[in-house]
């Protein structure tokens, strides 16, 4: 038995077992110096409460194995008590200003701490080389007057007006939107760890009302970091929040390690985390319940994609668990700036509509590139469609004309996306009720290469009908196999249909096909 450390602060660390199990293993303990410190089955574990440039002997005991650790904790220069500056955790007093003072009073290396309470707050804006702690029962409530709420402009010229300053964002474009209850911009060196909560509040206010309406400026995430680097959230949970939980733009080298990320499963547009045209980030050991997709990869609209050209790339996704929402792992749609090099392995995909989904459509440009794309080790239960790759999907105000829709073959130019290489591999679906599988490619661009291996899915006695993919002129459908249609290589190794009577594979337009 193996672990290692995945991250480590001033007063707290995060491991992670080495092992192929997904998200849990068997029962084990954890002890901190000699002393007994937690029980659990969690490949990835935290520990918090530690002293600053400290050596701590961590011992990991499964029934007799053992393995141990020598790790010492990072330095600090000094801690700030946010009551200390006057924020009195009453969860009515507004407590903003003497937060925002704690935050901008703290120096290189320093440390805001959160002692248990409830801060009520509007978003608080970060500065590099600090750490945020919020101990356990520490949770900031967001305020519910979007009045008090400062707006990110989209696009504002430069002096010289010669080029334009990007500070807001929404669903891919440089829009008007809310400040985040936790704000980074231009921002490195910052850790946000804890046992506390991050609740955006938006069950108490009016940001779940209207949605497709913009009232003074687009809706706040719970996190929101614009062109930063070397930021860590570590074991804190974010919930409530208006719109996505955290959302990195433009943005490198992030942690994202043994979170909550919890949103009710009706609540709009509450996905969990997604990184747009950001590059080596981590998403490892998070529990996602939430109201859209949990995991989305994105890099921009058209504009954003031509001008920048700034795809998301080399991400690894592991020993996450994916509860509800529309789509476990998603890459798209607002990718025109490109998406590559991800790796999802030892995760979890738990009710959701579908598992792991690539979408994309005619307009996202020549830059719309997904490629080098790996989902190995996975496990899924009631999943309705495991499998959905769609060149199709229907968005945005022009997502249902005919140049989105059409089946003719289209001039390949500026407008047209590229799909890659997709491998799938090690995976079990259980309870598959619309298909196992939907790949779409586009008549004059289709999808280079999919590779599915040692893959089984095991169907529900009775499955739902319903739309596998976004896309208009496709039926409902229940209990299918997999569907080909525009692809160019199609490589099938050890697939198993279980519980499954029609036809395994339907192919249309596949120019390459095997199965052994």
């Amino acid at each position: 038995m193996k672990f290692h450390v995945l991250f480590k602060s001033s007063t707290s660390i995060t491991l992670e077992l080495e092992n192929k199990d997904i998200c849990e293993t068997k029962p084990y303990k954890l002890f901190v110096n000699q002393k007994l410190y937690l029980e659990d089955t969690k490949n990835v574990i935290s520990i918090f409460s530690l002293q600053p440039q400290t050596a701590y002997t961590l011992l990991l005991d499964m029934n007799g194995d053992q393995e141990e650790l020598v790790v010492v904790t990072e330095e600090e220069y000094v801690c700030l008590n946010v009551k200390d500056l006057g924020a009195t955790g009453d969860g009515k007093t507004n407590d903003t200003a003497h937060i925002q003072g704690c935050i901008l009073s703290c120096p290189n290396k320093g440390r805001v701490y959160f002692p248990k309470g409830e801060y009520y707050t509007g978003p608080l804006f970060l500065k590099s080389n600090i750490t945020i702690e919020l101990a356990e029962g520490a949770h900031l409530i967001g305020d519910i007057d979007r009045n008090h709420y400062p707006i990110l402009p989209g696009m504002t010229y430069t002096s010289d007006e010669k080029d334009e300053y990007n500070l807001g964002s929404w669903e891919g474009n440089p829009i008007d939107c809310f400040a985040s209850i936790l704000t980074g911009i231009h921002i490195e060196n910052v850790n946000i760890i804890g046992e506390g909560c991050i609740d955006g509040n938006a069950q108490n206010s009016d940001w779940w009302v209207n949605v497709r309406e913009k009232r003074l400026a687009w809706r706040p995430r719970g996190l929101f970091l614009n062109h930063c680097k070397n930021v860590v959230l570590q074991g804190v949970t974010v919930t409530n929040t208006p719109s996505w939980n955290l959302h990195p733009y433009f943005s490198e080298h992030l942690k994202f390690l043994d979170l909550k990320l919890i949103n009710p499963k009706n609540s709009p547009n509450t996905d969990g985390c997604d990184p747009e045209s950001c590059n080596h980030v981590d998403i490892i050991g998070v529990h996602f319940s939430v109201g859209d997709d949990c995991i989305a990869i994105k890099a921009g609209k058209i504009f954003m994609g031509r001008k920048y050209k700034k795809p998301s790339e080399n991400f690894i996704i592991r020993n996450c668990s994916m509860n509800y929402g529309h789509g476990a792992v998603v890459l798209g749609s607002e990718m025109s700036g490109g998406i590559k090099n991800i790796k999802v392995t030892q995760c979890f995909f738990n009710q959701t509509d579908r598992g792991l989904r690539i979408k994309t459509r005619r307009g996202r440009g020549k830059d719309a590139i997904i490629d080098g794309i790996t989902f190995e080790n996975i496990k899924m239960n009631d999943v309705l469609t495991p499998l959905v790759v769609n060149m199709f999907y229907y968005c945005d105000p022009d997502g249902h004309t005919e140049y989105v829709y059409s089946k003719d073959k289209l001039p390949v130019d500026d407008r047209t996306p590229y799909l890659g290489k997709f491998v799938f591999k090690d995976i079990e679906c259980e309870n598959v009720n619309v298909a196992a599988g939907t790949f779409f490619g586009l008549p004059e661009q289709p999808i280079e290469a999919i590779h599915l291996e040692n893959i089984m899915f095991n169907y529900s006695n009775n499955p739902k009908e319903g739309l596998p993919a976004m896309m208009d002129g496709l039926e409902k459908m229940s209990g299918r196999g997999l569907i080909f249609n525009y692809v160019k290589k199609v490589e099938l190794k050890n697939i198993v249909f279980n519980n499954f009577s029609k036809q395994e594979v339907e192919k249309i337009f596949v120019d390459q096909f095997s199965r052994n």
